[in-house]
């Protein structure tokens, strides 16, 4: 009997040990680190860099005046240009060609217009050649000096037969004397277009009726 009540005190006193040996010790966990500043305006969490910050360099102002150019710089002249005129060509012309140009009829048209613009100009080689211009036997234009570009006069217009004369003052310095002459009406319109070859002194002679 007394070793049945020292046993059962010896089991009575090992509980607390057991009891402690179950419960398992936790300890809380300290982490130690910098705290983000949320009141620093500088940059964000990651320190990025802002791509608001940069202004442009380009200064569009100053490249709107800029000018574009699609081609490449060239120096263009009309033709003719830098030829030297010998005031005295038709005197020089070439007195050994047979061939001769005489006057010219250019044919005749019909316009109601108020006026026409007569012009001309040296449609081949530009080499000095002159002429006169009439209407109806007055002289309208007393020299003019045929260029690549158009030249001419504005002419007003009779009722019934009106005729334009043009005469070769020269045949510059590679004849005959050669121009292609344009008829516009009061409108701007093209109505009438030729070319004439002519000797000097000879005439080309157009017929304009005003209806």
């Amino acid at each position: 009997m007394r070793s049945i009540v020292t046993l059962a005190v010896l089991l009575l006193l090992s509980l607390p040990g057991l009891a402690q040996t179950d419960i398992p010790v936790t300890k809380p966990l300290k982490i130690e680190g910098k705290k983000l500043d949320t009141k620093d305006n500088k940059g964000t969490a990651l320190n990025m860099p802002s791509t608001f910050d940069k202004k442009p360099e380009v200064n569009l102002k100053d490249r709107n005046k800029r000018e574009v150019k699609m081609l490449p710089d060239t120096k263009l002249v009309q033709a003719g240009h830098g030829l030297k005129i010998d005031p005295k060509i038709g005197e020089k012309e070439k007195k050994g060609s047979d061939k001769h140009y005489g006057d010219q009829y250019l044919g005749d048209l019909k316009s109601n217009a108020k006026f026409v613009g007569i012009v001309c100009r040296d449609h081949e080689f530009v080499d000095g050649d002159r002429v006169k211009i009439y209407a109806n036997g007055q002289v309208v234009e007393p020299n003019i000096l045929l260029s690549g570009t158009f030249k001419g006069v504005n002419i007003n217009l009779e009722s019934g037969f009106n005729r334009l004369d043009f005469e070769a003052l020269n045949q510059g310095s590679s004849g005959p004397n050669t121009a292609q002459v344009n008829v516009y009406d009061d409108k701007g319109q093209l109505i009438y277009a030729n070319r004439w070859n002519l000797s000097t002194g000879a005439k080309a002679s157009l017929i304009i009726v005003k209806e």
